[in-house]
């Protein structure tokens, strides 16, 4: 790779928000500044290889991106006065036009572009691609081979996000305080959606996506500076302390390791100081926690429990009882049937899992079979163990995590032939 797409590529991953944050201040357009921000990229790529690498690329890539805004007001005058009174007032001449970086806007910019990148009008997935090009910084490309798509699939989702801000006429702005809470919650959603995807890979062959999971952890750093909210310190707090576990969750081979035969040695310490103390910010508030905050709360009685055995499986019960009630899901229903088995004995839980599975709602993931096999193999129940764990390995689009699954289902089928069965 040259020095010039080095440049390029560093530059971009660290500044992306900040200089599509500023064009978007500067043009009232986000649609545009997030093109003319590629056109200066592109336009770098090819610059910096013959004249080298700029003193401050940043401001070089924002410079380049204002006069590509304005060349476009400009080739839209023709069709309306508004553009050409736009290319006028945003000419070079105008007074502190090359400052677009104003320190005192900085940290709006970039919290106005991850509220327009999160915007409920848009699909999840065009959410996620958006927020992982303009405020991560990850190009196409890398966004395409995070979620195991094609790039044609993720630009074509960027280029319709777009369209449709365009089309509901969404300001570039921090949303007024009423409207705030809600899109905030938007934006919290999409981090954690980007995080879940790294911490356990819904397809593919690596169990572990450690460099999506560490873009999301990065992007809630980001937004807890930004918008200090109690709820926004709980997704923090999740993310740090469920990535603490990460060192210990694959072997040397990368192959998956359940929690039960984790060396918890291996933990990362640090992050688990860091979620634990995000997470006191979060109930310090006073207000209650929200689901991110519930959620956790349980990663803590994980983090601080020296064994399996020694984990206070009667807290999590009742903290699953409690985001069921502000956040129900069949999968937190699911959970909570998990931390009943282990606090009062697999029979108990098998039962809420039975309960589960005649309400439907989880029927084409294999996160029900699975769970019901470890249940049915503490219970002793070999046969239908192993029936449970197959059913489960066809279901599971993950390779890593579908042979764990195979491997517990011949552990079934070898018990049931050894002497002692």
């Amino acid at each position: 790779m040259s020095e010039a797409r080095r440049a390029v590529e560093a530059v971009w991953r660290i500044e992306s928000a900040r200089i599509v944050g500023a064009l978007a201040r500067y043009t009232h357009d986000f649609a545009l500044a997030e093109d003319v921000a590629q056109e200066a990229l592109a336009q770098a790529l090819v610059a910096w290889a013959t004249s080298g690498v700029p003193d401050n690329p940043s401001t070089w890539l924002l410079t380049v991106g204002r006069r590509r805004a304005i060349d476009a007001f400009r080739r839209r005058a023709a069709r309306d006065e508004r553009y050409a009174l736009l290319a006028r007032d945003l000419d070079g001449t105008t007074p502190g036009a090359d400052l677009l970086f104003d320190p005192d806007a900085i940290d709006d910019d970039v919290l106005a572009l991850m509220f327009i990148a999160c915007h409920p009008v848009l699909s999840k997935e065009a959410r996620i691609a958006l927020t992982l090009r303009v405020v991560g910084g990850l190009t196409s490309d890398e966004i395409a081979r995070a979620f195991l798509v094609p790039v044609s699939t993720v630009q074509a989702r960027i280029t319709r996000g777009k369209k449709t801000l365009a089309a509901a006429q969404v300001r570039f702005s921090i949303p007024e305080p009423q409207e705030r809470a809600e899109r905030l919650g938007s934006v919290l959603s999409v981090v954690y959606l980007i995080f879940t995807e790294g911490s356990s890979a819904s397809s593919g062959d690596a169990w572990i996506r450690t460099d999506v999971a560490q873009e999301a952890r990065r992007l809630a750093r980001v937004l807890a500076r930004l918008a200090p909210e109690p709820e926004v310190f709980g997704l923090l707090a999740l993310l740090e302390l469920t990535a603490a576990r990460f060192p210990a969750r694959t072997d040397a081979d990368g192959k998956p390791v359940l929690l039960e035969d984790q060396d918890r040695r291996r933990w990362d310490r640090s992050a688990i100081s860091r979620g634990r103390a995000a997470l006191a910010r979060a109930v310090g508030a006073g207000r209650g926690l929200g689901p991110y905050g519930l959620q956790a709360s349980i990663a803590e009685c994980h983090a601080v429990a020296a064994s399996v055995a020694e984990t206070d499986w009667n807290r999590i019960v009742l903290l699953y009882e409690a985001l069921g009630r502000v956040a129900p899901s069949p999968v937190v229903d699911l959970n909570r049937a998990v931390a009943v088995a282990m606090a009062s004995g697999p029979a108990s839980g098998l039962q809420l899992v039975d309960e589960i599975a005649a309400r439907d709602g989880l029927d084409q993931t294999h996160l029900l079979p699975a769970v019901r096999a470890e249940m049915l193999a503490r219970l002793g129940r070999r046969v239908e163990a192993r029936d449970e764990y197959l059913r489960a390995a066809e279901l599971c689009g993950n390779v890593a995590e579908r042979g764990v699954l195979e491997a517990k289902a011949a552990q079934q089928r070898a018990d049931m032939t050894s002497p002692r069965a």
